[in-house]
C-alpha cells in the first residue's frame, strides 16, 4: 500500500475532492439517492487502497457489499479486511443505548487499528437514521457530532455523516448544520457558513 498520506481524496460523487481532516454531512431523499452517495464513496475508498469503514441503519450490510461486488475491480478489497460494514445496532447503539464516548472510543480503535495494519487513510460513514429510535441516549446526537470535529484531525481520515431529509425534522437538521464543517447537498460540496467550532457549539448545549 502506498505510503503518503493523500493531500486530496476523491469523494466518488460528481468529481467532488475533500481533504483529510474534513468531517461532512451529506443530505437525500430517498435510499436511492442515498445510494448514490453511499457506494460511490466506498467504491473509490476501496480503488484507492483506504480502510473502509461502514455504518448502516436503513439498509443491510449484505445489501451494501452486494452492490459493491457487481464491479469486478473491487474483489481483492473486498476479500480483504479493507472494508468492515456494521449495523447501527453493533455500533452506535450497542448495549441498547447511545453513548457519545462509547461510539468516539469505538472510533478510535477501529481507525487505530487499521492504521497499525498498514492503511494509510482511513473513510468512515454512517447512516444516521438510528438517532431517530426511542433509546436512552439518542438526544446527544449532535453533541456527538460536533465532538467529531476534534476526533477527525488526530488520524489521517475523513468521516461522512448521511442524513435522510424526509425522517429528520427541521431543529435538528439546523443543529446538524452547526456540527458540520462542509455539506453535501444536490451533488455539490459547500463550506458550511453555519458551522460552528465545537467549543462555541457545545457552550450552546450546557
Amino acid at each position: 500500500m502506498p505510503d503518503s498520506i493523500p493531500t486530496s481524496v476523491a469523494l466518488g460523487v460528481s468529481g467532488i475532492e475533500v481533504t483529510p481532516g474534513d468531517h461532512l454531512c451529506a443530505f437525500y431523499r430517498d435510499p436511492e439517492a442515498r445510494d448514490k452517495i453511499l457506494i460511490p464513496y466506498l467504491r473509490e475508498g476501496l480503488r484507492a487502497g483506504d480502510k473502509c469503514i461502514c455504518v448502516v441503519d436503513a439498509t443491510e450490510p449484505e445489501t451494501v457489499l452486494a452492490t459493491l461486488a457487481t464491479d469486478p475491480d473491487l474483489g481483492p478489497g473486498l476479500s480483504s479486511r479493507q472494508l468492515d460494514i456494521q449495523l447501527s445496532s453493533d455500533t452506535y447503539l450497542r448495549e441498547g443505548r447511545f453513548s457519545t464516548d462509547v461510539m468516539l472510543e469505538f472510533w478510535d480503535d477501529a481507525v487505530g487499528a487499521a492504521l497499525g495494519e498498514g492503511f494509510r487513510f482511513s473513510r468512515a460513514v454512517g447512516e444516521m437514521t438510528w438517532s431517530l429510535r426511542q433509546m436512552p441516549g439518542v438526544d446527544a446526537l449532535v453533541v456527538y457530532e460536533s465532538r467529531l470535529n476534534r476526533f477527525v484531525s488526530r488520524y489521517p481520515q475523513v468521516i461522512l455523516c448521511l442524513y435522510d431529509l424526509d425522517r429528520f425534522g427541521g431543529a435538528i437538521l439546523m443543529d446538524v448544520l452547526k456540527t458540520h464543517p462542509k455539506v453535501l447537498v444536490g451533488g455539490m460540496l459547500v463550506a458550511n457558513p453555519f458551522y460552528l467550532k465545537p467549543e462555541e457549539f457545545l457552550a450552546t448545549r450546557r
